[in-house]
């Protein structure tokens, strides 16, 4: 997990939503903002409609904010996730924790180098 300032607000969200520039993987688009703050800013959007139960949704927003850990001293964004409509997520499933690990940091490698 990363500490709370590293992580956005709802108003923060909905403003990076607004004014985003989008990258796309297989199962997510990412929306980046530029921020005036000397790092970066990440947050996940999960729905129920993605994850099957509470349980798994803060598992998948675990493995995120740890998968972007090593990003928060690189350029200043404010990066916001969200899945596709037609993807869910399952903790139980090797395969879906693998792609999504690969397609956070596919992403993130895109918006960060």
């Amino acid at each position: 997990m990363i500490q709370k300032q590293y992580r956005l607000t709802e108003k923060a969200v909905k403003k990076v939503l607004r004014f985003r520039r989008p990258f796309f993987s297989q199962n997510f688009v990412a929306n980046v903002l530029e921020n005036n703050l000397p790092y970066s800013r990440f947050w996940l959007l999960l729905s129920w409609k993605n994850t099957p139960g509470s349980v798994h949704r803060n598992f998948f927003r675990r493995t995120y904010y740890t998968a972007c850990a090593r990003f928060i001293k690189k350029p200043w964004f404010d990066v916001v996730f969200v899945p596709k409509k037609w993807k869910t997520f399952d903790k139980n499933d090797t395969n879906s924790i693998i792609q999504f690990e690969k397609d956070i940091l596919y992403i993130l490698t895109q918006i960060f180098h």
